[in-house]
């Protein structure tokens, strides 16, 4: 839900002038804008050098729900995808800017007791030590989709039935907010690498 987001924002953005979609299954979605890339598998990236090399950022939205998995499971899709996926980018455009989906209350420490908080402070850590021009690790809450998606579960379409009482306790953000922030992220920077709710607000209006 938040990378078919992210990626309706760009499309529709005229900073940005192409996207390659990385996938591991095909994507319907036609627009002059965008080139699919499909890769079965992420861990084995280094083959589709010539495809990924040539652009100013990634925005990394890929992941799971920490439920009912366990912890080297979830290390495997969290913390080893993106960090590989990185690592094969990076070597390819060091002037670029890399992207990450994280999410709120993620333990940077990689201490707590929580295994999914730990699992993507992890991720956030080592992706910051990379070689990029610069990389942001982006923590949104509630999110609210953005007209024209399809790819929204079943159990978030009810949950958005009580998103006018959640966002009363929760500080909500819509999906072009956070694709702007993203976009804006490349264009103007940001001062600090990880952002909460409120820097995602404010670099989508920057």
């Amino acid at each position: 839900m938040v990378g078919e987001g992210v990626l309706l924002t760009c499309l529709d953005n005229p900073e940005v002038e192409k996207v390659l979609m990385v996938n591991r299954k095909h994507n319907p979605l036609q627009n002059p804008k965008l080139t699919e890339l499909l890769v079965p598998n992420f861990m084995q990236l280094e083959q589709f050098k010539e495809q990924l090399s040539g652009y100013d950022a990634c925005f990394y939205c890929a992941g799971v729900s920490s439920v009912g998995m366990n912890e080297a499971d979830y290390t495997k899709i969290t913390y080893d995808t993106p960090v590989h996926f990185a690592n094969t980018l990076v070597a390819l455009n060091p002037t670029m800017t890399f992207s990450h989906i994280s999410g709120g209350h993620t333990d940077g420490t990689e201490q707590g007791k929580v295994m999914w908080a730990r699992v993507k402070g992890k991720a956030e850590n080592a992706l910051m030590r990379l070689p990029f021009k610069a990389v942001y690790n982006f923590r949104p809450g509630l999110m609210k989709p953005i007209k024209g998606q399809k790819n929204i579960k079943t159990f978030y379409k009810i949950m958005l039935v009580f998103f006018p009482i959640m966002q009363l306790f929760f500080p909500p953000i819509t999906l072009t907010q956070l694709g702007l922030a993203m976009i804006n992220s490349v264009r103007k920077g940001y001062p600090i690498n990880v952002l909460e709710v409120k820097d995602i607000k404010a670099l989508a209006d920057a």
